[in-house]
């Protein structure tokens, strides 16, 4: 069997983000939980695939022509991580989170550039702040 990188599975991809207001840089963001439940569109040389981020760290990555492949994600280190089939895993930066409609421009661990862009989000969850730290 063949091994391919996950941007394969999408034909290339990588995002930029966008920062968050400062209110709420201030506060510690927890990485996943606007996404976690939605979908996210990743255009990768010229090919737009729809990733599914579901609950439990399960996802679905879903190509034009409807073929879904079944994935992992995860968030680690500042890094949004996708693992396909016979653990093949990369991962994006990942330092704000993401908002509906809203493009990002991402280079992977595998140096494929992709434009993602939410089609849907939550409300950021924020950690709570650690005792002792002043606000």
């Amino acid at each position: 069997m063949k091994k391919t990188s996950v941007a394969a599975v999408f034909g290339g991809f990588c995002l930029t983000f966008v920062p968050i207001s400062t209110a709420a840089a201030q506060t510690a963001w927890m990485p996943g939980t606007e996404i976690t439940g939605h979908s996210v569109m990743v255009e990768t040389n010229g090919v737009t695939n729809t990733v599914y981020f579901d609950a439990g760290g399960s996802a679905r990555i879903v190509t034009p022509s409807g073929r879904e492949t079944p994935a992992r994600w995860n968030v680690e280190n500042q890094m949004l991580c996708l693992e396909t089939g016979a653990n093949v895993r990369e991962c994006w930066p990942y330092q704000s989170a993401f908002q509906t409609g809203m493009p990002v421009t991402l280079t992977s661990t595998c140096q494929a550039t992709s434009r993602w862009t939410a089609n849907s989000t939550a409300a950021p969850m924020m950690a709570e702040p650690r005792a002792g730290e002043r606000g």
